[in-house]
Parts: structure tokens; sequence; C-alpha cells
């Protein structure tokens, strides 16, 4: 047996450049046996301890490898570990089917980059992708050959902390970054040594929890759910997605890992798709609490049944998989597609090929941490701050100040611009924002400094100290928000001001009459009303990873104008929520002059910052905007052009924002909704003509029926700055 095993697997490597991976892969799958095939779909984290938990299995992780027992393992890292357990599955296996290593590389491995949600506010799908390259070049130098990532979840509610993993509150630039991140990931060939599996998550609707909260109910009307919340899914699998990521949730009733509507109808059947589908850890188990299955084996049944592939650490399919296959209560077809489809992923990566090609530690020795990779983090980061206010152009800072005051526990902290899902970044590598303005300014200007008071609780025994401080200054830069676990997972937020008492130091170094320049540190929008009122200068950072000082201190100073625009709405207060830009009208659209309008008694219905907003060291100003035509059919194409001009003293970077409205349509219309955007440069005094294209599909949507259409009659488009500050035109749709 064993020499007819090593005839066949001789036979696929020469032959392997006539097969197809499908073939491929039904050829190993045809000399499985039932637990060989149960353990492909099944995935345990590193370093957890056998027997411990209800249900693990009680042989260590390395016999597991060699009884074929378990396909894949997420936390564990480096070339030289991923190697020694390579080695085991490729040599001592008795079908030798290679590992696939997972790990949340969500904005860098090592070298951390912004989070996605500023990543998202540079508006540069390009650069997004260039991050996700470098991601992929440092963690698969590191034994990694499957990120879980891009979460795409569309995010309305700030209250929920994974709106920092994700672009925003946008369909259709969620769906740019999304289909930007998967090509950054997996390269122009997947079975490079450098590319790396993506994983669209959270497969669907996660954004969308009740109240902000994470891991709750979701419950959206199926032409929401696939008008708003289902796009950047759809792209990110269009992009060449090899996995998907089933969420916490359940939609309309059904937990996600036991949708057939979510994994088979829409994923297998619309998207013909052969990417396999991971659980999000123990989703599976999670069937139990959630209330449609009634123990372990019975979530197994319903996770395979959905077509979810690979369980991870729920440990439902190691425990029942094989054994309702052989009563007869789940079809053998079912593990096999499964099986399949995670093996087609494994010759995609090359893994059959060389088992070991991600394992040289001379190479990961080189790339993590690189020059290349460094220099990415800082170039990602500067596109990503936004300019929220500059009153009487106090930005930027004049070098030859004498004396500056740096104020706040987060301007000296070096772990928390990593943000959170920081994989392997380290503290030590981070530049602080202190002492990235130390770095910039040089020995002739005087810093004082003073922390002021911690980011929770009440002490305010620091104030003191930060106001003498302030007083000794010319400019007082003051950087607030919260620490890097307070956005993320599981960091859902019931109120969003400035935790503490942070803002009640900002408003005792306001009475102290010097200028104030406010940085913020978050991964979610923040209510931040008298900030705005009061405070002449906020620049809102982000988590801006391991060159946050750096990028900062440049953008301070004046090395680089800001370009970042926000890509979630900021609400004044949390009784706004949810508050974002595409909303419909209502009957009854607010009208200040009748008391029988949709508005707050006690606050006006507009936001504090809108989506798209973000200011520019210099000026823009927008005119011509005109249409190639004023009718067109519906299988037509529409020409937008406009004129923008720098209109400062600096050279600036704008992004031309294109929105369209359907005024009439069989159902309900949003009053906005962004089409396309291009980022441009523009020098002082320069002029440029920007074309945009609108095309049929750009105008679809599910009509009444349920069917994905355009529909003829008016639209409105508007072209700007962001999703306020617009000029508008009109055309027509005609039959």
């Amino acid at each position: 047996m064993k020499k007819l095993l090593f005839i066949f697997f001789i036979s696929i490597s020469i032959f392997s450049q006539k097969k197809s991976f499908e073939q491929r892969a039904d050829s190993v799958l045809a000399l499985m046996t039932l637990e060989e095939k149960v353990g492909q779909l099944v995935q345990y984290s590193g370093g957890w301890a056998t027997g411990v938990e209800t249900g693990k299995p009680t042989e260590g992780s390395d016999e597991l490898i060699r009884k074929g027992k378990v396909g894949s393992f997420l936390n564990v890292v480096s070339s030289k570990l991923t190697g020694k357990m390579q080695k085991i599955a490729a040599e001592e296996s008795r079908l030798k089917i290679p590992l696939i290593f997972g790990l949340d590389v969500i904005h860098g491995y090592v070298s951390t980059f912004p989070v996605p949600l500023a990543e998202a506010s540079s508006w540069n799908p390009s650069l997004v992708e260039k991050s996700a390259r470098m991601q992929a070049l440092e963690a698969s130098s590191a034994g990694i050959h499957w990120t879980f990532n891009p979460m795409v979840d569309i995010a309305r509610d700030p209250r929920w902390g994974r709106i920092m993993e994700g672009s925003g509150e946008d369909p259709y630039l969620g769906s740019q970054m999304a289909a930007a991140r998967v090509r950054g990931y997996q390269g122009n060939d997947l079975s490079a040594n450098n590319t790396i599996l993506a994983c669209v998550k959270h497969y669907a609707g996660y954004g969308g929890a009740e109240g902000g909260r994470d891991y709750n109910t979701v419950d959206l009307s199926e032409r929401n759910f696939r008008d708003f919340y289902l796009p950047p899914y759809k792209a990110g699998v269009e992009a060449g997605a090899g996995s998907l990521m089933a969420s916490f949730n359940e939609i309309g009733g059904v937990p996600s890992s036991a949708s057939k509507f979510l994994m088979t109808q829409i994923l297998r059947n619309e998207w013909k798709t052969d990417a396999f589908v991971v659980s999000d850890w123990n989703s599976i188990g999670e069937l139990i609490p959630h209330g449609v299955a009634k123990d372990l084996k019975e979530a197994a049944k319903l996770g395979i049944e959905s077509t979810v592939d690979m369980d991870m650490e729920a440990n439902a399919y190691y425990s029942h998989l094989a054994n309702l296959v052989r009563e007869g209560k789940i079809d053998i077809k079912l593990v096999d597609a499964a099986v399949r489809r995670v093996l087609i992923a494994k010759f995609k990566l090359g893994l059959f090929d060389d088992p070991f090609k991600y394992c040289n530690e001379e190479r990961e020795q080189k790339t993590i941490k690189s020059k290349e990779i460094v220099d990415a983090t800082k170039e990602v980061a500067l596109e990503s701050i936004v300019l929220l206010k500059n009153e009487k152009n106090l930005l930027p800072l004049d070098k030859k100040l004498k004396s500056i005051a740096v104020v706040g526990y987060l301007a000296k902290s070096i772990s928390d611009p990593l943000g959170g899902w920081s994989a392997l970044g380290d503290s030590n590598d981070v530049v602080s924002i202190f002492d990235g303005i130390k770095n910039k300014i040089g020995k002739d200007v005087k810093i004082n400094y003073a922390k002021g008071c911690k980011i929770t609780g009440n002490d305010k025994s620091g104030f003191n100290e930060a106001i003498n401080v302030a007083k000794l200054s010319d400019v007082i830069i003051a950087v607030v928000g919260e620490t890097r676990n307070m956005s993320g997972e599981a960091s859902s937020r019931a109120t969003l001001d400035l935790p503490g008492v942070q803002e009640d130091l900002l408003k005792e170094l306001y009475k102290i009459g010097k200028p104030i320049v406010v940085i913020l540190m978050n991964g979610r929008p923040l209510t931040i009303p008298w900030l705005q009122e009061n405070i002449p200068a906020i620049v809102e950072a982000w988590y801006p990873g391991i060159s946050a000082g750096s990028v900062v201190a440049d953008i301070l100073f004046g090395d680089v104008n800001p370009s970042g625009k926000l890509t979630v709405t900021f609400p004044r207060y949390v009784g706004q929520i949810p508050i974002y830009y595409n909303h419909k009208n209502t009957g009854r659209p607010h009208d200040p002059k009748n008391h029988y309008t949709s508005y707050y008694m006690d606050l006006d219905n507009t936001p504090l910052y809108p989506f798209g907003f973000g200011l520019s060291y210099t000026t823009f100003e927008y005119s011509n905007l005109t249409l190639d035509k004023k009718e067109i059919k519906k299988n037509e194409s529409l020409k937008v052009f406009v004129d923008v001009k720098n209109t400062g003293t600096r050279e600036g970077k704008e992004v031309v924002q294109l929105y369209i409205r359907d005024l009439v349509g069989s159902v309900t219309r949003p009053v906005k909704e962004l089409k396309d955007f291009k980022k441009i440069s523009l020098k002082p005094g320069e002029t440029k003509h920007v074309e945009f294209t609108i095309t049929p599909d750009k105008l679809k949507f599910y009509d009444i029926n349920m069917d994905y259409v355009l529909e003829s009659g008016d639209f409105q488009v508007f072209v700007g700055t962001n999703s306020v500050d617009v000029k508008e035109t009109s055309f027509q749709i005609v039959e």
C-alpha cells in the first residue's frame, strides 16, 4: 500500500501542470478514509492543552497530525515551528496532506499598519492593497499561509467595537477596499511563497448587531441586507478570495453557521465560488446557546449541512461528523464537497508541491521589519489621518516655536498606537506621539510634558501639572482618545464620549487661552461636540501603527498635507445612532417650519462630521459639473465631468466623490449613494478636469419583486468634497 501511495503522489507531481486544482483534489479525495476526510475539516489553535476542555482530543497535536485528524492550525507562528509541524504532516502522516496555518493578520504581522478603518480613510484602494501586500510578505515569511481578513462588515453603529476592523458604513467604498485587500494578500500568483490566502469575514451582516453590542442579534430585511450589507462580501469573492468566515450573529432567526440561505443559496448557488468557509471561533458550538441545536452533535449536523467547511475550535466535526455519516444522518457527499474545497485551497497555495515553501528561517529574518515594510507603514498612515478642524489655520505649526506643551497619557504610550488585533506587533517598535514631535523639532524647541490624567477613571490629580506646563508653552498639543483595548472585539461601548475625565482636562486647558491642537487616537467615531465648538484644531489619527509619532509629527508641522476623509459618520450624541449618510428620506423629512416632521426636539438631525469629510491645509474649488448626456437608455453609460482647482498655497490631495439619487423607484431609495471617487493631487493654482463613468450596474438595486434591476426615471448626480458639500445636476433614464 505504501508503494502504491508513493507512486500515486509522484504521478500527481509529474502531471500537476496538466491537471486542474479540482482534478488534483479529487485524486487525493479518492484515497481518503472517512476519518481523514473529517480531519481536513478540523482546525485547532496552537498551544491548547489537550484533554482540558470538554470534547478536546486526548492526543497531542503531533499525534493528531500523524493520524490525519487535523487539517489546519491557527495561532502557530514562525517558520521554524510551522516547519516542524508541517514535517510531521508531509512525512509521517499516511497521505502526506499538508497543513494550512492561519492567523489574524488584520493590519500587520509584526510591522503594524494603521487599523483598517484608518486605512479606509485614505480613500486610496491601491495604497490599501499595498498594505495588504506588505502584510502578506511579512506573515508568509513566518510560515503563515492564511489570514482571517479582510473584515468587510458594514457598520452603521460606532458603539460596536469591531467597526475599527472594517471600512466604515458605505457598501461601494467597502467593496473597493475589500477587493483591494484580497488582491494584496493573494497577489498575482497564490502559489508564490510570499502570498497568503484571504478570508472574507464575517459572513454575513455581523456589523448590524442590535444596540452595537458584539455578538448580538442582527435582524435585517433581505432588501436592506442585499443592497447595503452584502456587496463587500461579494466584491471580496469576485476578487478571488480563497475563503470566507462564518459570523457569530444570527440573521432573521438563523445563526450564520447554520444558514443555508447564506452558505448554500447565496455563496454556492448565486456566486458559484469554490472558496471554502471556516467557522468563527466555536461558532458551530454556539449554535447550542443560540437555541437551534440541542447538543454539539446536532450543531455539527447543521454546520456541515449549511456547507460550513471547516470547524474552528468547536470540536463538533472532530467529535461527531464521522458518526453522523455512519448513522446515515449526513450524506457523505456533503463531507466530500467540504474536503474538496479545502484541498483545492491547499493546491492553489502550492502546498502539495512544496509543503515547506513558507518555512525558510533566513527569509523570515530578512523580511520581518524590513525597511520596505516599515516605510510602507508610514506611507499608509500618512494618508489615513483626517483633519477635522483647523480654525484660523492654526495648523501646520511653526517648527520655530519656542515651547510646546504635550499633554495626555496617550502622547507617550507605545502600546496603544498599535490598536487592537495587532498580531505580533511589538510596542518597542512604536514611535510615540511625544517622540515623533521631539524628533521633528529638534533641541531648539522646549517640550513640556504632562500626563494630565489616565484614560479611564475620575482621578484629576494630574490636572495642575498639565495646566502649569501649558502656561509655560506657546501651544498645547493634547493627545486624547481610547486605549487600544477599548475598540475591537468584545469592546462595545454604550457611550462614545471621551473616556474618563479627558474632556474635563481639555476644558481646563482651554481656560488658559493658549492655542490647542487635539490629536484623537481611537478606533471608532467619538461624540465630541464640545471639542468641535471650542478647540481650534482637531486631528483624527486613529490607531496609526508603529510609525504613529513620525506620521503625526509630519502632519502637525506641515511636512505632509493631510488628505484622509471619514468613511463613517460621526454623531453629535449617541441618541442619533444609527446615523449614516445613505439613509431613506421618510414620508415626512425634516422641515423646520412643520412640527410634524422627522426630527429631534432637543438636537439637530445632522451629524457632527458627515461621511466623506476631511480638511486640508489647502482649499479646493469645484466648478463646471456637466454630463455628456441628459438622457440615456438602460443599457447606456453616462459620463460626468467636474473641474477641481487648488485655490490655496500648498500642494494637496483631494478625494473627489460622486453620489447619485434615484428620485422615484418601485421601492424607496436613499437620499444619496456613493458610486465613485477619485483621489487626485493638485499643485497650488492647478485645475484638473475629473471624469467619472456611471455604468448601468452602478444604478441597479433590488426592486419590489427582489429582482436586481435598473429602473427608468429621474436621477440626481452630486459631486463634491464630502457627502454634504456637493455640486448637483440631473439626468433621466428612458425606456
